[in-house]
């Protein structure tokens, strides 16, 4: 599948494009475009730009993911993770990261802050009913189906 993908700025024309790290990787690496550096305090939340814009064929999504070596060794994680950027928008690619550690977090240029993985979704149609088929799990939830 071929993604057309924009540089918004020249000014950050050093950044690399969005990228596999190895041959088999699902998620494509995508990288802060700061002119300056960020910190992102402890239980704070800021918005990183990526200087990048896309443009997807309908019936897609790019999903916005956690880069888990962030995650584990540094407590940060894109917020809404998956977040999705639909086929119909044109604007640039900002990941919300959140610092759930006990020390402050600094984002610089280039730095890899995220995963962006594209998948296929489909469309459906509603249908109100007044009641639903059963299950032997029925309504159970939240742990339900045990440990």
């Amino acid at each position: 599948m071929l993604v057309r993908i924009k540089r918004i700025n020249d000014k950050f024309n050093d950044i690399p494009l969005p990228k596999y790290t190895t041959p088999d990787s699902a998620g494509m690496d995508i990288f802060a475009a700061v002119e300056k550096p960020i910190t992102i305090e402890p239980f704070s939340t800021e918005l990183i730009p990526t200087n990048l814009a896309i443009e997807l064929e309908n019936g897609y999504e790019c999903q916005v993911r956690s880069r888990s070596g962030l995650a584990i060794k540094n407590g940060i994680f894109a917020l809404n993770s998956p977040g999705t950027i639909d086929s119909d928008y044109r604007g640039e690619i900002k990941i919300i990261l959140s610092n759930f550690s006990k020390e402050p977090y600094t984002i610089n240029r280039g730095d890899r802050i995220a995963q962006i993985v594209f998948a296929r979704y489909e469309k459906v149609n509603l249908i109100e009913v007044e009641e639903l088929s059963s299950t032997i799990r029925d309504s159970g939830g939240f742990g339900s189906t045990g440990k």
